[in-house]
C-alpha cells in the first residue's frame, strides 16, 4: 500500500509538471531520490518515469479530441459542410495539421532513437538536470523581456508552417539530450523566438507531446528487461491514472493562464528548483 500511495504522488507531479515547462524529469528525479520505491527491480523507475506519460498524454487526447481527430464522426457532421461521397469522411485542416505535427518530430526522433542511451548515461544526473533547468529558466525570462513589444508574427495553429514546425522540432531536440530542459520548454521557448503567440505555442506543445511521448514510452518498454511483478504492476498504472486526472486540470490551467500571463514565472521557478536540485545533492553528496 505505501508503494501505492508513493505512485499516487509521482503521478500527482507527473501531472502537473509534464505540461508546465518546468521539467517533469527534474522533479521526479528529485521525488525519486527523496522518495524513492522500495520494492522495485533495477530500471524500473526508469521504465516507469517515461510511462506514466501515457497518462499524461491521454488527457491531451481527450481535452483536444475535436481539434486533433482527422475524421468526421457523423453524416451530419459531413452534410454541415457541404461534402458527400468516401472523401468527406477526412478532415483535411486536420491532416494537415498532423503532417506538420510529425514533421516536428523527425529530429527528436532521429536524435533520439540513435543517441537515447548515451544521452541518459551522460546527462541523467542530478547536476545536469539542475543546470538545465536554470539555463532554460534564464532563457524563459530573456525571451519574453525580448519579445515585450513585439507582435506575434503566427496566431493560430493553422499559421503555422512545415517551416516552422521543423525549427520547433529541432529546439525539441534540446530535451531529447538534456534531461531537466522539460519538452515543452524548450518547444514553447523555440516557438516565441520564431513568432509564435504563447497560446498556439502552447497548443502547439501539447499535440507534439502525443507522438513524442508515445513514441519514448514504446522506446523504454522495449528496452526493458525482464517482466513486471504485481506490485510493479500496480505502481505503474496507478501512476498512470493519476497523471491523466491530474493533467486534465493542469492542460486547462495553462491554457486560461497563458492568455493573460507571460511565461516568466516558470523561469524563475525552475531557477529557484534548479538551485535546490544542486544545493541538496551537494549536501547529501549525490549524484557527483
Amino acid at each position: 500500500m505505501l508503494e501505492i500511495l508513493k505512485a499516487f504522488l509521482y503521478g500527482l507531479v507527473e501531472g502537473i509538471t509534464e505540461w508546465l515547462p518546468i521539467s517533469s524529469t527534474g522533479h521526479l528525479i528529485l521525488l525519486e531520490s527523496i522518495l524513492p520505491f522500495s520494492e522495485t527491480g533495477e530500471g524500473f523507475f526508469e521504465l516507469f518515469d517515461v510511462v506514466i506519460q501515457l497518462g499524461a498524454i491521454l488527457a491531451v487526447v481527450v481535452l483536444f479530441f475535436k481539434k486533433i481527430w482527422p475524421f468526421a464522426l457523423t453524416k451530419a457532421e459531413r452534410e454541415a459542410e457541404g461534402r458527400e461521397g468516401f472523401s468527406s469522411i477526412f478532415k483535411k485542416d486536420i491532416w494537415i495539421l498532423w503532417g506538420k505535427i510529425l514533421i516536428a518530430c523527425i529530429p527528436a526522433a532521429v536524435i533520439g532513437g540513435l543517441f537515447d542511451d548515451v544521452f541518459d548515461r551522460l546527462f541523467y544526473n542530478p547536476p545536469c538536470v539542475a543546470v538545465a533547468l536554470i539555463v532554460f529558466g534564464i532563457a524563459f525570462i530573456l525571451v519574453e523581456n525580448r519579445n515585450k513589444d513585439r507582435e506575434p508574427v503566427i496566431n493560430s495553429v493553422g499559421e503555422i508552417t512545415c517551416h516552422t514546425a521543423l525549427l520547433i522540432g529541432i529546439f525539441q531536440v534540446l530535451a531529447a539530450i538534456f534531461p531537466g530542459t522539460s519538452r515543452s520548454g524548450a518547444t514553447i521557448v523555440g516557438a516565441l523566438l520564431i513568432g509564435v503567440s504563447r497560446t498556439v505555442a502552447a497548443e502547439f506543445t501539447f499535440y507534439l507531446a502525443i507522438p513524442v511521448m508515445f513514441g519514448a514510452s514504446l522506446l523504454k518498454c522495449l528496452k526493458f528487461e525482464g517482466s513486471l511483478t504485481g506490485t510493479e504492476t500496480g505502481i505503474l498504472l496507478t501512476g498512470t491514472l493519476v497523471a491523466f486526472i491530474v493533467s486534465l486540470f493542469a492542460l486547462r490551467f495553462l491554457m486560461g493562464y497563458v492568455k493573460r500571463h507571460d511565461f516568466k514565472v516558470f523561469g524563475w521557478y525552475r531557477i529557484a528548483l534548479g538551485i535546490v536540485v544542486l544545493l541538496y545533492f551537494c549536501l547529501t553528496v549525490r549524484g557527483f
